[in-house]
């Protein structure tokens, strides 16, 4: 299918004085986790909760932090969850496109709100 980049932006919830930053991230319904960089944790000064073990790609094992809660925004959407800090590159994993009720649309190489649900996310909580 390709790369799926999309602007997100993200914000400290605990911090509104802090401006927003506004990222090109990486989509990617294939990883579970938000991860960010190093700069954009300082950026946004976001507090280590814990610590994560994460399995790369390579197989390889890395104790990385794990930081939150970080705001993010894209199109009429919004969520809230904790993030890797790892990386060089925003990565958008599954849990915030199931939680934000976003689509990758293949054709296009896009990242939408869901056309079934275009004015608010929905979800299932039973």
């Amino acid at each position: 299918m390709g790369l799926v980049n999309v602007k997100i932006v993200l914000k400290n919830p605990r911090k509104t004085e802090l401006v927003p930053v506004e990222v090109i991230a990486l989509v990617d319904s294939g990883a579970v986790h938000l991860c960010i960089p190093e700069h954009i944790r300082i950026q946004l000064e976001l507090e280590e909760i814990d610590k994560k073990e994460v399995t790369l790609a390579d197989g390889s094992r890395k104790l990385v932090s794990y930081v939150g809660p970080i705001e993010i925004r894209f199109k009429n959407r919004i969520g809230f969850a904790g993030a890797l800090v790892m990386g060089d590159q925003t990565l958008l994993g599954a849990i915030l496109m199931e939680d934000m009720d976003l689509v990758i649309i293949p054709k296009t190489k896009t990242l939408d709100v869901n056309p079934g649900s275009p004015n608010i996310a929905t979800s299932i909580a039973k």
